[in-house]
């Protein structure tokens, strides 16, 4: 794909150095971004990683085309020594993994890292924000969150996202190297919030996937209501703000993550009802089991994210569990 929308430039915007860590669809994207910003930039990969090889080789993806100004590096000290900014987009399950390599190979002092996904750990039951901040301090963690699919970006379509730290003076730093026409942020002010929510929205994901294959699409209303009532509780449970749900972070994500033909959660839903395989990454499938877990710590019930979980574990028909989960009174799930 040729990527032919330019960003206006801003030249009152201050110019870093930008280091993307993960060269799948949002990283890819992130440099692309990045680089029509004016940063100087720079992509990092491993070494015989499909996604990498492939942009070293030809410097394109199916989304979008990088830039020659953008530098293509396998070395982790190279790509993330000289560099101000480090966004980090890799599956959310390998982030802890990423986070202990970065900080035995490379001088994270004075750097600030953004979280460019969305999920949690499974094995401890933490948010992206708190791995990072066992090896940073507080002020160099930022989470980069809320609605746009690249293929939307690349094409000039404009949306709104949210940037939130534990600092508001990152915030606002962050905002003021990232902002643009493309992309409107919002100061966030409820870390935990936008972190569970950002990550609860791809559980929500599949259940709309699930609908769609089952040719029930009318109840997702239903399921918008009852998702961001299940997701407030388990953030207010955690010291947050329940009405962080209702936000960019959760449901302002919902139109591109429960309608769009681009959201691999619902894809995946939609697939495993009809039997096939879906290869690309949905990260709702490991953050299902995750929120389960620290729902069950917290004692908060929330029936959609179990339902999933229980889903792809238990491999119970999703037509069973629908059924049931449609069944409960309005006032069971909305009080």
């Amino acid at each position: 794909m040729q990527v032919k929308y330019t960003i206006p430039m801003d030249y009152t915007r201050p110019k870093i150095k930008v280091t993307v860590i993960g060269c799948g669809r949002f990283g890819s994207f992130l440099a692309w971004y990045a680089d029509q910003l004016g940063h100087r930039v720079t992509l990092y990969g491993l070494t015989g990683d499909f996604t990498y090889e492939r942009l070293v080789m030809t410097r394109k993806n199916e989304y979008l085309e990088l830039p020659k100004s953008v530098t293509l590096t396998d070395d982790l000290k190279r790509a993330v020594d000289p560099a101000d900014v480090l966004l980090v987009s890799v599956p959310s399950q390998s982030f802890g993994d990423v986070m202990r390599r970065l900080s035995s190979t490379c001088n994270l002092d004075g750097k600030f890292l953004v979280t460019n996904m969305k999920g949690v750990e499974i094995k401890s039951g933490k948010r992206l924000s708190q791995i990072a901040c066992e090896y940073l301090d507080d002020w160099q963690v930022a989470v980069w969150a809320g609605p746009g699919h690249v293929q939307e970006f690349v094409a000039g379509n404009p949306n709104c996202m949210i940037i939130d730290s534990l600092d508001h003076t990152t915030t606002e730093r962050m905002v003021q190297y990232f902002k643009s026409p493309l992309i409107r942020f919002y100061y966030g002010n409820d870390i935990i919030g936008t972190e569970i929510g950002a990550a609860a929205k791809n559980v929500m994901g599949i259940v709309a996937g699930v609908l769609d294959g089952m040719h029930l699409t009318t109840l997702k209303g239903a399921l918008m209501a009852r998702g961001c009532k299940e997701v407030s509780r388990l953030i207010g449970a955690l010291g947050g703000n329940p009405m962080s749900a209702y936000g960019l972070c959760h449901l302002g994500d919902y139109e591109t993550t429960l309608f769009s033909q681009h959201s691999h959660n619902r894809m995946w839903g939609e697939n495993y009802v009809l039997g096939k395989k879906y290869d690309k990454l949905a990260e709702g499938v490991h953050t299902a089991r995750a929120l389960s877990l620290l729902a069950d710590k917290c004692g908060v019930e929330m029936p959609l994210t179990t339902a999933v979980n229980t889903m792809i574990i238990d491999k119970i028909p999703p037509r069973t569990l629908m059924e049931q989960l449609f069944e409960r009174s309005l006032k069971e799930d909305l009080n």
